[in-house]
């Protein structure tokens, strides 16, 4: 559908009423209400904002997809606990002995017990059980699940790239079923608003998504370490537009890891964690790091760095600097005073998570005690004149932009007050970190939108959360109209 009009919008937060015109992916006339003609499609705005489409920065989409059908136990306080949790689903929902349990979203980094296969074990006996952490970072396996891949484990808990890899190498949907779960999953984005997603996926995503049936969202294919060469070979580079996608599907930058993550005490800090000798986990040091990034430059694909502990943040931007490339650094959570600045200098983007703030914010007060002043800093960051990209890290936070928006205004999800609200950030710079730079809507723009049912700034960060999406617009095709 190449000609739309959108009647009874308000273009941009506290925007006057007028019909904007749609025409071969462009917004072509914004003009006053009632003026806009006919148009092969009309959608009718209600008096809503229209604003332009969400950018979901960082997403496992199949993991989400696949997320959304596992047991849930962010509820959890304990490695009791989050066994209890899965009797009782079990026992509503009863599954057939054979088949593997797979349990998500559990944090143990304030559990005042230990995960460990002999816990699984007694619950289950002889059961194959998976459950993943809510960081992806941890996976913990019964005896019956470990066997199951061929492996042995003294603790049944899988750390950093033994859990990546033990994770492919666990039993899986059908590919069209896993296919069907992923339609499902960004249809369901595209209700909120969202028009674009970079997936990280650890997988070959250029040839998922080129097996896809189109997308109700544009696709960035976030290249693995491990396919560096084949892509190379494939001739792909950074931004390139996949054949026969019709424009849908590009290919992302290439994702490595430096640390790990808060929660499995395996982010790379300057400082030894409370009670420990361990300062995180250095998965990629300096030697190999650089080589990595200058051989994948110097092929057209654009670094994105993942760093969470301030040491890991520090060597990736040493690692841009002494390469000479921009890129990414995926995360940022905890950063030295020293470093904020670099961001800007050597033009690398802070890809960020703010839903992760409020969910972080007890296990950062206890492991990152005394230093949380710099944690999370977005404010800091955006005064330094660093961009922010906005981005969910679904599953680890569901994928829904306005979550992370809210988030990042009031510092806090919940009843207690702002944690560090001097790095709270505006509406209009959360809206513009989650819509790829993008402030507002003017003729010429891609047609890449959607409209909301109330003005954002007219609502209260909890409202926020909740705000309804009148209708969601792709390259001038409707994804989502209610």
């Amino acid at each position: 559908m190449d000609d739309l009009l959108l009647r009874r919008v308000r273009p941009g937060l506290g925007g006057d009423l007028a019909d904007v015109r749609v025409n071969d992916g462009r917004v072509t006339s914004i003009a006053e209400p009632g003026s806009g003609g006919f148009a092969a499609r009309v959608v009718d705005g209600h008096g809503g904002t229209l604003l332009p489409g969400l950018v979901d920065a960082h997403v496992h989409v199949l993991q989400w997809a696949t997320f959304r059908r596992r047991i849930p136990l962010d509820a959890a306080r304990s490695a009791g606990e989050a066994i209890e949790l899965l009797l009782a689903h079990l026992l509503a929902t009863p599954a057939p002995q054979t088949e593997l349990v797979v349990g998500a979203g559990f944090r143990d980094g304030l559990w005042p017990d230990k995960p460990h296969k002999d816990l699984l074990q007694r619950a289950l006996p002889g059961r194959a059980v998976a459950l993943f952490s809510a960081d992806l970072h941890t996976l913990w396996l019964s005896p019956a699940a470990l066997k199951l891949i061929g492996r042995d484990h003294p603790t049944g808990v899988l750390l950093e790239s033994d859990c990546m890899t033990a994770t492919a190498q666990l039993p899986t949907a059908a590919i069209d079923v896993q296919d069907q779960w992923v339609a499902e999953a960004v249809s369901a984005a595209a209700a909120r608003g969202v028009t674009q997603i970079v997936d990280y996926e650890y997988a070959d995503t250029v040839a998922d998504w080129t097996r896809r049936a189109a997308p109700a969202a544009r696709i960035s294919c976030v290249i693995a370490k491990h396919l560096l060469d084949q892509t190379i070979e494939r001739g792909h580079r950074t931004g390139d537009v996949l054949p026969d996608s019709g424009g849908l599907l590009t290919v992302g930058p290439f994702k490595l890891f430096v640390d790990g993550s808060l929660n499995t005490r395996t982010a790379y800090c300057h400082d030894p964690y409370p009670g420990s000798d361990s300062s995180g986990q250095l998965e990629l040091p300096p030697s190999s790091l650089v080589p990595l990034m200058r051989r994948a430059f110097d092929h057209g694909l654009i670094p994105a760095v993942h760093a969470i502990g301030d040491r890991a943040n520090t060597i990736a931007l040493d690692a841009f600097e002494e390469v000479g490339c921009p890129g990414r650094i995926e995360h940022a959570q905890l950063l030295s005073p020293s470093d904020v600045p670099r961001f800007a200098s050597l033009g690398v983007i802070a890809a960020v998570q703010p839903s992760h703030q409020p969910d972080d914010r007890d296990v950062a007060d206890r492991h990152w005690h005394g230093r949380t002043s710099r944690a999370f800093p977005y404010r800091s960051l955006l005064e330094s004149g660093a961009r922010l990209e906005f981005g969910s890290d679904a599953p680890v936070a569901p994928l829904d932009p306005w979550d992370g928006i809210a988030s990042a205004i009031s510092r806090t999800d919940d009843d207690r007050p702002p944690w560090h609200p001097e790095q709270s950030i505006t509406l209009p710079d959360a809206l513009a970190a989650s819509s790829g730079g993008r402030r507002g809507v003017a003729v010429g723009d891609i047609a890449d939108l959607m409209v909301t049912a109330a003005d954002p700034s007219t609502l209260s960060p909890s409202d926020l959360r909740n705000l309804p999406v009148t209708a969601t617009i792709l390259g001038g095709h409707v994804t989502h109209f209610v």
